[in-house]
């Protein structure tokens, strides 16, 4: 038995796309329309309820399960041989390239890379931390907001010198 407590909205929406549409969400209620539609759709997708294929929301298993509602069977493939045997040969391509690649581990994390930067006697600017890791300058002012105070604990400090750019350290 589910314990996932609906709204009235999203109850309906469940249940009708499993009882009509074969778990499509095609239909809602004429009270939920513009951004009250994206909003139940939002609510029930960050509880995993509901997934999409890019193009179309469908009930997820958790979904049924909220409703009370057995899962449906995955519908069953018969296997291709010649699909099969080109899958084995892409699948033998990709391993090579596997073993060239490092694999990322917490060590050698872009959150890793950033910290050891922070940890450096210079510090490190915005700048150098968006041209390592690709982020974007907002992204490591949250980065530094969220993950490292908040999460991690850690103490930012940042002094600004005269005609440069700020620095950032670890304290």
């Amino acid at each position: 038995m589910s314990t996932i407590q609906l709204t009235p909205a999203q109850h309906a929406i469940l249940a009708y796309a499993v009882e009509h549409t074969g778990g499509k969400i095609e239909w809602f209620p004429d009270n939920v329309k513009g951004g009250a539609r994206k909003k139940v759709l939002d609510g029930l997708c960050n509880r995993a309820l509901i997934t999409t294929d890019g193009t179309d929301w469908s009930v997820a298993a958790e979904g049924y399960e909220a409703l009370g509602r057995p899962r449906p069977a995955p519908a069953s493939v018969e296997a291709d041989a010649d699909l099969e045997a080109e899958v084995a040969a892409a699948e033998a391509t990709w391993a090579p390239q596997r073993a060239e690649t490092k694999p990322r581990t917490r060590e050698n994390s872009k959150q890793a890379q950033v910290i050891a930067m922070l940890r450096r006697p210079e510090g490190a600017t915005v700048r150098q931390i968006c041209e390592l890791t690709g982020w974007q300058a907002h992204t490591v002012r949250g980065t530094f907001a969220n993950a490292f105070k908040k999460k991690l604990g850690l103490t930012i400090t940042s002094d600004k010198p005269e005609g440069g750019e700020r620095i950032y350290r670890i304290a």
